[in-house]
């Protein structure tokens, strides 16, 4: 299974920044309680400006407008105003003075896992509706903890897992949802690598224009190092590996198929020994039905669904049948074909046109808070099963592990002095 980490834009100089003025009436700005009307444009912060969020700005939907780009390495958010938004974007290093802007509605979180949670909890508090990447959560605590505030504050919460918003995962989904493949025998999915363990690395120079401590956030304090600062993704202090990166988007189609959108499973039991990151991970719901993340080059976006009726195999704007009949109503042409090409796989656009509509009808984006905390989950649990070596025990409804102190010592993690999360959520 080739698996590729996102790369991140290079660095090539500070460019100067440019201060705009909005050009719009934000939502917040207008009447209490007011909704943005048809011909109102929706405006938007853009926090954490790597390479996915830099795809994000190009494919903002025409109902939303830029004012203002924020990131710790402030050199990368001046790059950004000065090569896409042509200078005319206010530019912060620190995200909370950009969330003090009244007049921005929303914004798109496009951090690293291991500071998203808190930016999204601050962009609650600032009364901001929000995008976020997945993976959601580096633990699972924080997530429920995100989801508690945003419902708190009743802000429309899109997570980035894009494929829910692509007709052709919707209607494999929903037709085994439905019953039509019968009673589900087993569900295989691709076996994520899981993160590494940090070696500790040289200190090296930290860039100018980068503040490390608030990169670093939550995690422990390390020494900056080119490698950690471009290279997080492979460790877990950072990020759950390919297990919450890719498993981010193949895990929650399961999630989806099976109707298990508010749920988990209960039983996950690691096919290897102790700290062996890359073991496969066999699960079970409540109801019997078998999961298994295993295949080396499987469905990565997705799983193969193996039902009394038949089998279906599920990956990214695409699914195949056994009997190649099974599923007959298929979306338009046009439907397809515009996630077809290789930009567009990677893409969110009509992903952020959903979730702008919903910021105009205050209803539940298709990708909610919930759903993206609860996918997560799963790959969490297979991380820490890897890591325990040993058959846990699961309470989706309490969010524990039954009778297994040791596991629950993972469900949260300890935080840095002031990144810690709010308590009164």
């Amino acid at each position: 299974m080739r698996l590729k980490r996102r790369s991140f834009c290079k660095i090539v100089g500070s460019l100067t920044a440019g201060v705009a003025l909005p050009s719009v009436i934000a939502r917040s700005a207008l009447a209490e309680g007011a909704r943005p009307g048809a011909n109102d444009r929706i405006t938007v912060g853009v926090i954490g400006t790597g390479n996915r969020s830099r795809l994000l700005i190009e494919q903002l939907p025409d109902q939303g407008q830029i004012l203002a780009v924020c990131d710790c390495y402030l050199e990368r958010a001046e790059q950004v105003n000065a090569e896409k938004g042509g200078g005319r974007w206010s530019v912060y290093q620190d995200h909370r003075q950009l969330l003090d802007r009244k007049d921005i509605d929303a914004v798109i979180v496009g951090t690293p896992d291991h500071t998203r949670v808190l930016v999204c909890i601050h962009a609650c508090q600032a009364g901001k509706d929000i995008y976020a990447e997945k993976p959601l959560t580096l633990y699972i605590r924080e997530g429920r903890l995100l989801v508690n505030a945003v419902r708190k504050y009743g802000r429309v919460f899109q997570v980035g897992s894009q494929q829910r918003s692509m007709a052709m995962n919707r209607i494999a989904c929903e037709f085994i949802r439905s019953g039509k493949l019968g009673k589900i025998r087993v569900v295989q999915g691709c076996n994520y690598p899981g993160p590494r363990f940090y070696p500790g690395l040289p200190e090296e120079q930290i860039p100018d224009k980068l503040d490390w401590d608030q990169w670093l956030g939550q995690a422990p304090y390390r020494p900056y190092n080119r490698q950690l600062h471009f290279g997080w993704m492979a460790w877990w202090d950072y990020s759950g590996g390919e297990m919450t990166n890719w498993g981010a988007h193949g895990l929650d189609q399961i999630q989806w198929a099976l109707g298990k959108d508010e749920t988990g499973p209960v039983d996950i039991r690691p096919q290897g020994a102790a700290k062996d990151m890359n073991a496969a991970v066999h699960m079970k719901y409540a109801d019997g039905t078998p999961v298994r993340l295993e295949l080396a080059n499987g469905p990565m976006g997705g799983a193969i669904f193996s039902g009394e009726f038949g089998k279906i195999e599920i990956n990214r704007n695409k699914f195949t049948c056994n009997p190649p009949d099974l599923i007959r109503d298929l979306p338009p042409k046009e439907e397809i074909d515009k996630w077809r090409d290789e930009v567009a796989l990677w893409q969110a656009k009509y992903h952020m046109e959903n979730w702008m509509d919903c910021i105009r009808t205050r209803e539940k984006p298709v990708a909610d808070v919930e759903i993206g905390h609860r996918s997560i989950t799963i790959a969490h649990l297979a991380n820490i099963a890897r890591y325990l070596g040993r058959r846990l025990q699961w309470d989706p409804a309490r969010e524990v592990f039954i009778g297994d102190d040791e596991a629950n010592s993972f469900v949260e993690r300890p935080q840095r002095p002031g990144y810690e999360l709010p308590k009164d959520i």
